[in-house]
């Protein structure tokens, strides 16, 4: 029985060794890493933005260049859907439609999704699962009640989430 309990403790002692040896080695997930990979899967999709690929060089995603009528613009979700930062940026869809419809959204949705413009996000639940869409639009309406008009929101939102040439 003795005998029995030095080999079942001399293996208990040679696994913690392997473990420990193993893992200042080995670059596979310990439990410290996988929380923290779970950790950045549960970020909002506003901190996700930088995960995004950015548009061609040069290249400036689909919008109005003009003014479209209201009637063109198919409805928004009702902001009263979602929360937080979604919330906002469906209510500013819903408030300034012409002016998200004469912006370009940055996320690729005109080519992935054949969206017209930033309006064309939030006419679905695509602006709820995207951190570009979001910020473009609230940036938008926070510069349009600032008095900018609709040629300079464009030109910073540009500026801000295209690559340069």
């Amino acid at each position: 029985m003795k005998k029995l309990i030095y080999v079942a403790l001399g293996l208990v002692i040679v696994a913690v060794i392997v473990v420990i040896g193993s893992s200042s080695n080995d670059p596979a997930p310990t439990v410290a890493n996988s929380a923290l990979v779970t950790q950045r899967a549960a970020q909002p999709a506003q901190e996700q933005i930088h995960m995004h690929e950015y548009a061609v060089k040069g290249r400036v995603p689909a919008y109005f260049a003009t003014v479209p009528e209201r009637t063109q613009l198919a409805p928004t979700l009702s902001p009263e859907l979602f929360t937080g930062n979604q919330k906002l940026a469906y209510q500013a869809a819903k408030e300034i439609p012409q002016t998200l419809a004469q912006l370009p959204c940055y996320c690729q949705c005109d080519r992935s999704q054949n969206h017209k413009s930033l309006h064309s996000c939030f006419e679905s639940e695509h602006g709820e699962n995207c951190g570009i869409c979001i910020n473009e639009a609230l940036l938008a309406y926070n510069l349009q009640k600032q008095g900018v008009a609709v040629n300079e929101i464009r030109s910073r939102i540009i500026a801000a989430y295209g690559r340069p040439e």
